[in-house]
């Protein structure tokens, strides 16, 4: 192997371990042939480490609708979505307690003090009118700022109302 090429390939190397690993290589001999030990040292910076921490939950609320033939989606009354600090179009995780049954979807706003929660499209066929649900939100944010964050719970009545 020719000696700029090496050279190459070892930067290359280094570049690797720096950018993923958080470490620098510090070869203790400039002869790759011999018998060389590399240590590893850690370097002073760390990336940011992002987490999925829990955003919002609504928690007990009752289905009053489903509609099969409907774009996919659950409809949340708005009053419920902002006590819990939702958003229309917000992904969203749905855990039904009557018969285990979660899944994905996002919000689409419903009429403001309704109570209305329903079940769209696909996602129908897992829950029926008088089921209790727990729908949850959550956020990407930095390990640091996450130690800090507080989670919006809401806990509506059998009516779907806040109180």
């Amino acid at each position: 192997m020719h000696k700029k090429h090496r050279k190459t390939e070892n930067r290359k190397r280094d570049l690797y371990y720096k950018k993923h690993l958080g470490t620098s290589i510090k070869r203790r001999s400039k002869y790759p042939k011999k018998a060389s030990i590399i240590h590893i040292k850690k370097i002073k910076f760390a990336p940011h480490m992002m987490i999925e921490v829990l955003k919002s939950k609504i928690h007990g609320a009752r289905i009053t609708q489903t509609e099969l033939n409907y774009i996919g989606s659950i409809t949340i009354d708005l009053a419920l979505m902002e006590a819990a600090n939702m958003i229309e179009n917000e992904k969203v995780l749905v855990v039904n307690n009557n018969n285990g049954e979660r899944f994905e979807t996002y919000i689409i706003t419903g009429e403001r003090g309704s109570g209305v929660i329903g079940l769209n499209g696909a996602a129908a066929r897992k829950g029926i009118a008088g089921d209790t649900l727990i729908i949850i939100s959550f956020a990407h944010m930095d390990f640091e700022e996450a130690k800090k964050f507080k989670p919006t719970s809401i806990f509506p009545n059998k009516s779907n109302q806040i109180e």
